[in-house]
């Protein structure tokens, strides 16, 4: 994309604003060079990630903070003979290290699902470097001790020597009584040897070798002469520690080198991170979105904003937002207004959000909106006039169309400003309607900003072509930056310059030649305006009853779920007691059956009183009752569970199924087909149903299917299918638990066997599963 196109739709401020949400300066100057993507699958692998970095920001997983660009560090590994120096490792030990914190944090993506999380977890780590520097560098920056043998042996004899120092120096003020000569009563170092602070005065009294005076004179720093060879001691000894450094360095950046491709890879992938962090927060700062960008896709910006406005503002919704909308079978957006009105801003926001969007940026719009993929953006706009060319407004309009003529397709956004309007109304007018003729012919994209009448009649009457216009306060003139759609709009020249402060003689002369032309059609569009503009607040006050309304449903049928799940929990409850009480043989067979029934009776009478006249509301589509055969699953509407159909009856036009391990008669006009058919060969009851649906099954009893399922999840599921089995009267039921490792069907039989309902279990037949399934006998 033309580097013109994006500087005239300001997107270099963009990125400046981006830029300054970035934790450090490697991904700031990243940030700057951010440019419009060539690909669609590209686009949407940017959003994929950013929309996984706004989640994770907005949760705090993971807080970018400054680090320092180790960029220059690169050409010293590749240079055999060149040693990283101190700082260059610290810096390369705080990249690293903040990249193992973003390992930890984004790379445990065990299912892939994570786009971030497989990239992390996938770059390429530098874990024995990482490992090193972290061992050899203090917190100070320093190399510690135990980087080396030799290292630690020589700080420990230097340490030794400092001591054995202090405490000479200590005896010999003591015995000479030098304290009150010297000027401190501490030992100091100058030219790296230590030495005492005497004063100036007394510097006869002392014998040993000057080193220093003090700035003001009064004090001389001075070696005593029985602290020269252990000064001279202590010098070898802090050349050995530099040469014992230096080896310590050259082994670490010899690590360094031979992880050097490791150690980019996550140095370029902590950038890229900071610079999805700094897309988030750009995103939240203007309350952006992630657009749909597909080829193909009509425009459709909702609530959009330009960026700029919105970052600007204290408050978002002080940026007024428009709606940029065209349908399938449109192209062009042809806006009419007043000067001054926000045409020129709405062509940019257009343009600016599509650039955006293309850089895999959030954009300041609402949720829902799309656009299609412009692989190039080409824009007029302004006054590109110039000098030293010899070119006027209109012919450097002309010239620049003329080269980009050639490139223009079905995936191109062009943007015309006055387009035509630095020559002869009529003509440029005339010209400016051919262009956009031709702009479709190419199937381009196109949005104009006009003041030619012929080219808002266009508007309104060509195909593919869509008019608008900028609404303005049909009391004080002024504008209010709204856009409203399928009309025109006046220039209102004269109110502007009224407002702008031209003299008030020299506008009514204006209106005179007005009326001599018969030219003036401003009581028509004033009209049309104030028509438009009750329009859009009409629009506006349905869509917000509209919002309201759908809060309401939405909340109704919240509270009408949750007092659904407690029901079904309470009947699952009342079951579970009932079964409990009978293997206790405190409850008889009738008795218990007797309870399940009322258990039933209880289910339908609250679920009648909950779901009030929902029933009789007309279904979406009809449902075919006899099509479904004992056991298919069904949908029941007013519960939004799948049920089992366990019997039905054609005249009653109704269907006994079994929700949950309770049955209850259903009307055909509350059930519906569901979502997953059944499997065939009768009804698999799985973990991941809502509850343990079951129904007979042809030759044998019930199956229950705990494959997949952790051995505590795996004994619940089977003693409650039980339980059910054995109310139900069933003899036999099946048990599908896998082969695998056999481990759950170790499980599996041990709960069997101190189960007191089962008579009896063994593996199925070949046929029927083998080892993979096991067949129950129960009392």
């Amino acid at each position: 994309m033309e580097s013109r196109t994006l500087s005239l739709l300001e997107f270099p401020k963009v990125l400046e604003r981006l830029a300054s949400f970035a934790a450090s300066e490697p991904a700031a100057a990243a940030c700057r060079a951010l440019a419009p993507l060539g690909d669609v699958s590209l686009v949407a692998r940017e959003q994929q990630k950013l929309a996984e970095a706004l989640e994770l920001r907005r949760n705090a997983a993971f807080v970018f903070t400054a680090f320092p660009d180790i960029e220059p560090l690169f050409p010293v590994l590749d240079s055999e003979r060149r040693t990283l120096d101190l700082d260059a490792l610290t810096a390369l030990a705080h990249v690293l290290s903040r990249v193992a914190a973003l390992r930890e944090a984004l790379g445990r993506d065990d299912d892939g699902a994570s786009v971030l999380g497989t990239i992390v977890s996938g770059t390429p780590w530098a874990k024995k470097t990482q490992a090193a520097l972290t061992r050899c560098l203090g917190p100070d920056g320093r190399l510690r001790d135990e980087s080396s043998p030799e290292l630690f042996s020589v700080r420990q004899e230097i340490r030794s020597i400092h001591q054995t120092i202090l405490s000479k120096v200590k005896e010999f003020v003591a015995e000479r009584e030098l304290g009150p000569l010297l000027q401190d009563d501490y030992i100091t170092i100058s030219s790296d040897r230590y030495v005492l602070p005497l004063r100036a005065n007394f510097k006869g009294r002392m014998p040993g070798i000057i080193h220093d005076y003090s700035q003001t004179g009064e004090t001389i720093y001075v070696e005593p002469f029985f602290l020269v060879e252990i000064n001279n001691r202590l010098q070898e000894l802090k050349n050995e520690e530099r040469e014992a450094e230096a080896r310590v360095m050259a082994f670490l950046t010899g690590l360094a080198r031979d992880e050097r491709r490791e150690i980019v890879a996550s140095y370029r992938l902590l950038v890229d991170c900071d610079v999805l962090w700094a897309k988030a927060a750009l995103g939240d700062a203007m309350g952006g979105t992630l657009p749909e960008v597909a080829g193909g896709h009509a425009v459709q910006l909702l609530a959009a904003r330009h960026p700029l406005l919105a970052l600007a503002t204290a408050a978002q919704d002080a940026a007024v937002a428009q709606d940029m909308v065209l349908a399938e079978d449109q192209r062009a957006l042809i806006v009419t207004g007043a000067n001054a009105g926000g045409k020129t801003v709405c062509l940019k926001t257009l343009g600016l959000l599509a650039a955006m969007a293309l850089s895999g940026l959030p954009v300041p719009a609402g949720e829902g909106s799309r656009l299609p993929f412009f692989r190039k953006i080409f824009v007029f706009l302004g006054d590109e006039q110039s000098l030293e060319d010899h070119l006027s407004t209109f012919t450097a309009q002309i010239r620049h169309l003329s080269r980009v003529w050639p490139d223009i397709d079905a995936d191109t956004l062009v943007l015309l400003d006055e387009f035509g309007a630095g020559t002869d109304p009529s003509q440029g007018a005339a010209l400016a309607q051919s262009v956009v003729d031709g702009l479709l012919d190419r199937g381009a994209y196109l949005a104009a900003a006009t003041h030619f009448p012929a080219l808002k009649a266009y508007g309104l009457s060509r195909p593919g072509v869509r008019a608008a216009c900028m609404l303005f306060d049909p009391a004080t003139k002024k504008p209010l930056y709204r856009l409203a759609y399928d009309q025109v709009g006046a220039s209102i020249a004269l109110d502007v310059a009224r407002e702008h402060g031209l003299p008030e003689d020299i506008l009514e002369r204006a209106n005179r030649y007005l009326l001599l032309d018969g030219n003036d059609t401003g009581l028509v569009f004033d009209r049309l305006n104030e028509l438009a503009l009750r329009r859009e607040q009409e629009l506006e006050a349905i869509a917000a009853r509209r919002l309201v309304e759908e809060e309401r449903i939405q909340k109704l049928k919240n509270n009408l779920q949750k007092a659904q799940d407690k029901l079904v929990e309470e009947i699952r409850e009342l079951s579970r007691d009932i079964v409990r009480r009978h293997d206790a043989g405190r409850l008889g067979r009738k008795e218990a059956q007797k309870a399940l029934a009322d258990a039933r009776k209880r289910l339908i009478d609250e679920s009648n009183a909950l779901v009030g006249d929902r029933k009789s509301e007309a279904p979406a589509a009809a449902f075919d009752l006899a099509a479904v055969v004992p056991g298919d699953t069904v949908l029941v509407v007013s519960w939004n569970k799948t049920a089992v159909v366990l019997e039905k009856d054609l005249k009653r036009l109704a269907a006994k199924v079994d929700i949950g391990g309770v049955s209850l008669w259903v009307g055909v006009a509350d059930l519906a087909a569901a979502r997953k058919p059944a499997k065939a060969g009768g009804v698999i009851v799985t973990a991941a149903a809502d509850a343990a649906v079951t129904a007979p099954v042809r030759g044998a009893g019930l199956v229950l299917d705990l494959r997949g399922l952790r051995a505590d999840a795996a004994e619940s599921e089977l003693a409650a299918f039980l339980d059910t089995a054995l109310l139900r009267g069933h003899g036999e039921v099946e048990i599908v638990h896998g082969r695998g490792t056999g481990a759950l069907r170790r499980e599996v039989h041990r709960m069997l066997k101190e189960h007191r309902q089962v008579a009896a279990f063994a593996l199925a037949p070949e046929d029927r599963g083998g080892d993979g399934m096991t067949m129950v006998t129960l009392k």
